[in-house]
């Protein structure tokens, strides 16, 4: 059987590979380059240094926007994961209907980030209506904004990964510590959460990422809107390429930023949390 693994292994590896390689690494490679470079297609692209990265910093909207999408993911990452882990706790309860409760928490995650966006720029803004405001009125109300609506999406996915990890715990390390006499507090505190890093580690990765990269969400709901205070980093860089004549290599300089930022953020984080995890 190895040996017929071994056999047929490059053959089952080459198309995966393959589509890896045309629709990954290439293109990101083409991109690399052309963030040094003026073009406004492929075939005119002229090499122009470091020109494009000297440019990104001088771009008020984009500074902002990396404030703006760091402080979002801040807040997203803190109360989603808290959120998702108080609710994975009561539904982990032996109370009835957990299946039920279950399923309409992860319902949300199954929605578009588009339609998603839609729908709460319907209801946030019939909202506000009572006091005369919109999410575009002001960078706070359409950040808060945002952070309703990832809230409501991603509580219920990162909700199934918290259940999956409380229910690993074996249940002879709970037994142990109300036997030794630890309350409800220190066993959360000594024994679940200590268990639950591998849980943990991939929430906060998912979150993280899923914050700094949000796109569809802020195009839906306020489009950036006032005057690009409440544009968070993706859409600064579509808009940067697709909206501003002549600035298509400082947008790809920008994507390249990005790339290394969220990479970078997303590296350390997993490093860090998986420093702490438990071997069970």
């Amino acid at each position: 059987m190895e040996k017929a693994i071994q056999r047929y292994f490059p053959i089952f590896l080459l198309p995966t590979l393959a589509a890896f390689t045309i629709g990954f690494i290439l293109p990101f490679i083409i991109g690399v380059y052309l963030s040094f470079c003026k073009f406004t297609t492929i075939t005119d692209a002229k090499f122009v240094g470091f020109a494009n990265y000297l440019k990104i910093w001088t771009d008020d909207s984009f500074v902002h926007a990396l404030w703006y999408t760091t402080l979002f993911t801040i807040v997203t990452v803190i109360l989603i994961n808290f959120l998702a882990f108080v609710v994975a706790l009561a539904l982990t309860r032996k109370i009835k209907g957990t299946n039920l409760f279950r399923t309409v928490f992860f319902m949300p995650n199954l929605i578009g980030g588009i339609v998603l966006g839609y729908i709460w720029n319907l209801l946030l803004n019939g909202i506000l209506s009572f006091w005369n405001r919109t999410l575009t009125y002001s960078a706070v109300l359409g950040f808060w904004g945002l952070v309703i609506l990832l809230l409501w999406q991603q509580v219920g996915y990162m909700m199934i990964i918290y259940i999956a990890g409380i229910q690993n715990i074996p249940g002879d390390l709970i037994e142990a510590a109300k036997i030794d006499g630890a309350n409800a507090w220190q066993r959360l505190r000594y024994v679940t959460l200590p268990m639950l890093m591998p849980s943990i580690t991939v929430c906060t990765f998912l979150t993280l990422t899923n914050g700094f990269k949000l796109f569809d969400q802020n195009l839906a709901l306020t489009n950036g809107e006032p005057s690009q205070m409440s544009e968070m980093l993706a859409l600064n860089i579509f808009n940067t390429f697709y909206g501003r004549n002549g600035w298509e290599g400082v947008g790809q300089a920008k994507a390249v930023v990005f790339f290394l930022i969220v990479g970078v953020i997303a590296i350390t984080q997993n490093i860090l949390t998986r420093s702490k995890e438990v071997q069970q």
